[in-house]
């Protein structure tokens, strides 16, 4: 996998001398954020080495190489999720890419439904903890200690000191940012009623059918982790709040320009 890495890294810097502090993942329906970037050198991902292709409506498949909040940065419009058929491997493979390149800071956001009954669609979550439900870890095999260490900890998964951040910027620019546990589950399937139940009794605040693998992988590379959900639709187990892909969509890219903000904000006063 480092042979593939390198040859990731090395194709972006020949295309533009590289030094970027942080690397974004834009989740379903939220790859508007990424227009505010300036010079951007867009790339489809099936023109880097190595890449997997992202296959679900919303995820955009290109990478973006330039500045916004004044930092350089390298934007992942769209990921790759396990229900495509792709190995967690694959699906982490821009988190080591980004790594490889330099970054220190990796801000992960997707959509996610609401367990929680104060959370509601439309809004954003800062994600202070994870539950990892998709039985399985991107880790698991042998450990190349150039990339990381064996046992790597996840205590805590997110940096205290970014969230600390988010907040500061949440009000100072008006924004409501509400805190929760991510449950991380394999999908592509809605979960059930029973699950949902099962979810909210384990902790979890919040779920979705990503981002867990990538903070793995993150915290086993290094990278400081920010990571915001979208809440798209309530998740409480009720017939009438049954999630559709399109609905989900649509409330993501509306809630786009709140998100900027936050992330906007964050990133101009990282230290």
């Amino acid at each position: 996998m480092k042979a593939r890495v390198q040859e990731a890294a090395r194709f972006l810097q020949g295309l533009r001398p590289l030094a970027p502090r942080a690397g974004l993942i834009l989740g379903s329906g939220l790859g508007g954020v990424a227009e505010e970037v300036e010079d951007p050198l867009t790339l489809a991902y099936r023109d880097i080495p190595h890449f997997p292709l992202s296959t679900v409506e919303g995820h955009a498949g290109r990478l973006i190489l330039g500045r916004w909040a004044g930092r350089e940065v390298v934007i992942f419009q769209g990921r790759f999720h396990y229900y495509e058929g792709y190995t967690l491997e694959e699906i982490t493979f821009p988190v080591r890419v980004l790594r490889a390149l330099g970054a220190g800071v990796l801000v992960v956001t997707n959509a996610a439904g609401g367990i929680n009954p104060r959370l509601s669609p439309g809004d954003l979550m800062l994600i202070t903890d994870h539950i990892n439900f998709m039985g399985t870890n991107p880790l698991i095999g042998p450990n190349d200690p150039e990339l990381g260490p064996r046992f790597p900890s996840l205590t805590p998964p997110y940096a205290p000191e970014l969230c600390t951040l988010a907040r500061q910027v949440a009000r100072a620019e008006g924004l409501e940012l509400k805190e929760g546990v991510y449950i991380g589950v394999t999908g592509p399937s809605f979960e059930t009623p029973a699950e949902l139940r099962a979810f909210a009794r384990l902790g979890a605040d919040a779920v979705g059918m990503s981002t867990v693998p990538e903070v793995i992988v993150a915290g086993h590379a290094g990278l400081r982790v920010l990571a915001v959900s979208v809440i798209t639709n309530s998740a409480r187990g009720h017939a009438e709040e049954v999630a559709q892909h399109g609905a989900v969509l649509e409330v993501a890219a509306a809630s786009g320009p709140r998100l900027a903000r936050l992330l906007r904000g964050t990133l101009a006063r990282l230290p």
